[in-house]
């Protein structure tokens, strides 16, 4: 979030009058995603989570006078408040079934029950509406029409994971139950295949990354959705790597677009030339999204492998998913690279404006971070094992 509000001050014109807003609502919003993270109160928790939708809905349509930002909003807005509906009935059943609100509670000693099971899907729908996974993928692509930071933050470093950490949450308690592994890996697995093959048709940069970013949500849920400790242990090492990798690459999409005037790769030719740091910064964020060393992203993805080898049957087929997922996730990292770097026949060169250093810099923090924690994985050991 520090990150997103440096690169911010240098993305927007001095003189866009809609700038105060943009930072208010953006500090506003990672407050509430914060809140949301740290709540340990099943209602506190969908407080925090409808406020997250409330200030995407208002960052989402920052340029109000376009028609195609505020319809996007305000279908994000219905997708995720209505998903947060279903998941505040299941909150209630949930802590009055269990006699207590508090989460952590429910955790150590969670009760059980034909019951108990319809409250743990009524909170997965809400999981699911708020990250994109299928049925509800539609509402994030849409969700671009948000300035690059904001996209950055909401709806790849963050808010879209809301529903992946709401997953992790109460993976530990009631991944036992036998609905969750057929669920959860079923639209895990059709919203990693779903969101690879469009990604691959797609000519607008930042559109590639929503469609990668729906396929990535999907892993991480088809990950969780195994349930065994090792799974679990992938699936937040995943989320950890996810941000490391897929912000620095709307970074670079901010960074092409302010500089070039375009996002189209059909357009774009010859950048790898004049914009070598960027390109060398996206090319380390690519290979992290593809699973390649030396990165965070590889060193993840092989332990959500480990973790879904011991998965039983449920493993094997999310297994089967990943692997042909993961093929895909090569083809769009690769065809991002060559859409946004490579010179391209036919195509005049691209003359951009120089990139501004308060740009350049977190997009450079981020990936050092992917590729520090790719390099040595055991300086996050303490914190994905002590979850697993």
């Amino acid at each position: 979030g520090m990150l997103v509000l440096l690169y911010s001050a240098r993305y927007f014109p001095p003189d866009d009058d809609g700038l105060s807003k943009y930072s208010g609502s953006l500090v506003a919003f990672a407050g509430a995603m914060l809140g949301l993270v740290w709540a340990d109160n099943l209602i506190l928790l969908v407080i925090f989570w409808e406020l997250t939708g409330i200030l995407s809905y208002l960052l989402i349509a920052h340029r109000a006078g376009k028609k195609s930002s505020r319809m996007a909003a305000s279908q994000a807005l219905m997708v995720t408040t209505g998903g947060g509906l279903v998941m505040l009935i299941g909150a209630v059943m949930l802590g009055t079934l269990a006699g207590t609100f508090t989460i952590s509670q429910i955790l150590a000693d969670p009760p059980q029950g034909p019951l108990i099971t319809t409250a743990v899907v009524l909170l997965i729908v809400g999981g699911i509406s708020k990250s994109a996974i299928v049925p509800f993928q539609f509402w994030l692509p849409g969700a671009m029409a948000a300035p690059t930071p904001a996209s950055a933050y909401l709806h790849a470093a963050t808010m879209v994971k809301a529903g992946i950490y709401l997953f992790l949450r109460l993976g530990p308690a009631f991944a036992v139950l036998g609905i969750w592994p057929p669920l959860l890996v079923t639209l895990g697995g059709a919203t990693m295949l779903f969101g690879a093959v469009i990604a691959l048709r797609q000519r607008d940069l930042k559109l590639l990354l929503a469609y990668g970013t729906v396929s990535q949500l999907g892993l991480m849920t088809l990950l969780i959705g195994s349930g065994n400790p090792d799974a679990l242990l992938g699936g937040l090492a995943m989320l950890i790597a996810h941000a490391t990798f897929k912000a620095p690459l709307f970074f670079t999409v901010g960074i092409i677009d302010t500089s070039t005037g375009t996002r189209d790769l059909t357009k774009l030719s010859g950048l790898g030339r004049s914009m070598p740091v960027l390109a060398v910064l996206a090319t380390l964020a690519a290979i992290s999204m593809a699973g390649i060393p030396p990165m965070l992203g590889f060193a993840a993805k092989e332990s959500g492998y480990a973790g879904l080898l011991d998965g039983g049957t449920w493993g094997l087929v999310a297994l089967v998913a990943m692997a042909v997922g993961s093929a895909f996730t090569v083809a769009y990292s690769a065809r991002f690279l060559w859409g946004a770097f490579a010179a391209k026949p036919g195509v005049p060169a691209t003359k951009p404006a120089p990139a501004a250093p308060l740009m350049l810099g977190p997009t450079a923090v981020m990936v050092a971070i992917g590729l520090v924690l790719g390099v040595a994985p055991g300086l996050l050991e303490p914190l994905v094992q002590s979850y697993a």
